[in-house]
């Protein structure tokens, strides 16, 4: 049984409840948070959130993805989302997450993309780890560079989000043991 719940210095990593629904749909609700993400429908309702969350532990429990809250340790708070698809075909695993505008600039990404590039590797023993981001996100790419990714590439127009065409830049990192 793979481990469901990941702890940091401040973080606590945990799979979704139907009771985190309406923070969730608080925290995405917002319109910079969704320009920043590639699948974050705005707006965002309770419902969202909610069929969002349905599959979470079952996708989980058959090695197809790991969704996990990302929470403050001590008091539970949610501050937002971090995943990991399974490729079968390559053993990679794509990460993808956000952090609610209100709790930008805290380290609590780069912190929650440590854990779940840890978990990738010792864990679920992949060969690869990587991630997209929009080039109009810099945030989002120094988080990855800080963790060790490196961009491999940028995926020029490879997006339509608000009838405009965006660039994807791609970062990876490989097993270190490999």
């Amino acid at each position: 049984m793979c481990q469901k719940t990941i702890t940091t210095n401040r973080l606590t990593l945990r799979l979704f409840q139907q009771s985190d629904a309406p923070a969730v749909a608080h925290l995405c609700n917002n319109y910079n948070l969704y320009k920043s993400t590639l699948h974050l429908p705005y707006p965002y309702s309770v419902d969202d959130a909610l069929a969002w969350i349905e599959h979470h532990e079952d996708h989980f429990n058959e090695n197809k993805s790991y969704t996990f809250a990302i929470t403050d340790k001590e008091s539970g708070q949610l501050y937002g989302t971090i995943g990991l698809s399974y490729k079968q075909n390559s053993n990679n695993g794509e990460l993808g997450y956000w952090i609610g505008e209100p709790f930008w600039g805290n380290g609590y990404a780069t912190e929650a993309v440590e854990a779940i590039i840890q978990f990738a590797f010792s864990d679920k023993q992949y060969h690869r780890v990587y991630a997209f981001c929009f080039n109009s996100n810099p945030a989002s790419g120094r988080v990855l560079e800080k963790v060790g990714m490196t961009q491999e590439g940028i995926l020029i127009d490879h997006v339509k989000k608000e009838n405009q065409y965006k660039d994807l830049l791609c970062y990876g990192l490989i097993h270190p043991s490999l």
